[in-house]
């Protein structure tokens, strides 16, 4: 189980928008409703239609969340910039499919799936993404698992936006509406777009010990957030987070077996961060934070507090575009308080931290050959009560290196089906060097954490 409960795996400046607070939120909640109805993202071809630029101006490798100077002002303009010309409908659709093989056969058979080499069609999404209006954008994600087999809305972030001048320097002011804490981060080197950008649905991921900050509440919460960006120089943020209703959750295609419980009214998230575009190069380094209490049972008192704190930096040589180097990373710190765990004896210590580091580097010649070295490991403290089934002496402790090589032949100018389509064909390696605190028989019955070792063939492709 993961560390906490949820199982694996300002007025005056609203009315200077135009719409008010209350009108952005009936807007977002309409068009969520709109996108649930139907069948994880990132580029997707409706913005470089509406914009006028190849995939590769904003996207490092013409494809997926690594984002250059380009697409991370895009994205702060609330996904409004555009050629000027009409007609732009803001729809894109993707489908993802896989080979998957494990070093060695899954401990148990998943329910739509085989104990190892599985071939499947992992998933295929809907995306309301562009501009809405002159001040107005949606980035909004509808998936059809196609391994669990089910429909349900994914990431969505809309946003309204306002750019005036202050000390004679460009600011933007901008709100968002979104469902995941980081998912509206513009840099997108935090860990909901940090890399693996695309992994395996039958491997095991960075264990199953995770922050609260790093998914725990993805899609089944909904926050508001304000920010600022400043002589594209300093961008800082600061918001907040509901817990999203169990009949909405449900009509949302999540489902209420998986309910987290409910948020604290004082959960606050916060962001800020240095930015720099040399044109040539670009770098940012931030801190980030997410501060909340969760009450896992909605009918019984009790709760466990969470405090996140983290720190990200990235670096991007761009040259002439002919070699591309990246490098990223982020480490957060969680400190837990486990009111809850501790009252009904599921966790030994009252209170316990959680650390996780990701890291990563990659080299793209042209924007279309790629190569991608990862680094993961989580740390926490122990615990036998909370760290028990399926880890060893305690404690959470996982750590790898993941491994991608991929090719991506559209997305440039002059490609062929360009704006309309992308691909990307790529094999991923990870490989666990501990696992859920042991590198050997971690579980109690044998299994060693290079069993879990995962290699994933895929074909990503959106249009």
């Amino acid at each position: 189980m993961r560390s906490i409960e949820p199982p694996r795996r300002a007025a005056a400046f609203a009315l200077s928008l135009g719409p008010s607070l209350r009108q952005l939120r009936t807007l977002a909640l309409g068009l969520v409703g709109l996108m649930a109805g139907l069948p994880s993202a990132h580029a997707v071809p409706s913005f470089a239609r509406q914009t006028g630029q190849d995939c590769a101006a904003c996207h490092v490798g013409a494809y997926g969340p690594q984002l250059t100077p380009y697409g991370v002002k895009f994205k702060i303009g609330g996904y409004t910039d555009s050629d000027g010309k009409g007609g732009k409908l803001p729809i894109s659709a993707m489908i993802v499919a896989s080979f998957n093989q494990t070093a060695k056969n899954l401990p148990e058979k998943p329910e739509h799936g085989s104990v190892n080499r599985n071939l499947a069609m992992d998933e295929a999404s809907l995306f309301l993404a562009g501009r809405l209006s002159d001040k107005i954008g949606a980035f909004i994600q509808a998936t059809y698992d196609g391994v669990g087999r089910t429909t349900a809305l994914d990431q969505a972030d809309i946003r309204a936006v306002h750019t005036t001048e202050i000390a004679g320097k460009e600011t933007t002011f901008g709100l968002s509406f979104h469902n995941n804490p980081g998912v509206q981060d513009p840099f997108n080197s935090m860990t909901v777009w940090g890399f693996p950008y695309t992994s395996s649905a039958f491997g095991f991921g960075m264990g199953d010990a995770a922050t609260i900050i790093n998914g725990a509440l993805e899609q089944r919460v909904t926050g508001l957030s304000a920010y600022t960006f400043w002589n594209d120089l300093i961008y800082a943020e600061i918001g907040t987070y509901r817990s999203l209703p169990v009949t909405m959750q449900s009509r949302l295609g999540l489902g209420k077996a998986d309910d987290i419980g409910r948020l604290g009214s004082g959960t606050a998230y916060w962001r800020l961060a240095l930015f720099q575009d040399f044109k040539k190069q670009a770098f940012n380094v931030g801190v980030f934070g997410l501060n909340t209490s969760l009450q896992p049972d909605r009918s019984v008192p009790g709760s466990n507090r969470y405090n996140d704190l983290g720190v990200d930096a990235s670096y991007q040589f761009l040259g002439t575009r002919e070699h591309v180097f990246t490098a990223n990373g982020s480490y957060i710190r969680e400190r837990q308080t486990r009111n809850q765990m501790f009252a009904n004896g599921e966790a030994d210590n009252q209170k316990g931290r959680l650390n996780e580091m990701r890291l990563g580097a990659s080299y793209h010649f042209l924007q279309t050959w790629g190569a991608t070295l990862g680094r993961f490991t989580t740390r926490g403290t122990r615990d036998a009560s909370l760290y028990s089934d399926g880890y060893a002496n305690g404690s959470p402790n996982t750590s790898g290196y993941i491994f991608q090589a991929d090719w991506t032949p559209w997305g440039k100018e002059n490609s062929w089906g360009a704006p309309w389509a992308n691909l990307r064909l790529g094999a991923q390696y990870t490989m666990y060097t501990k696992y859920n605190g042991a590198r050997s028989n971690y579980d109690g019955e044998g299994r060693d954490a290079k069993d879990n070792n995962t290699l994933f063939l895929f074909a990503w492709t959106s249009f």
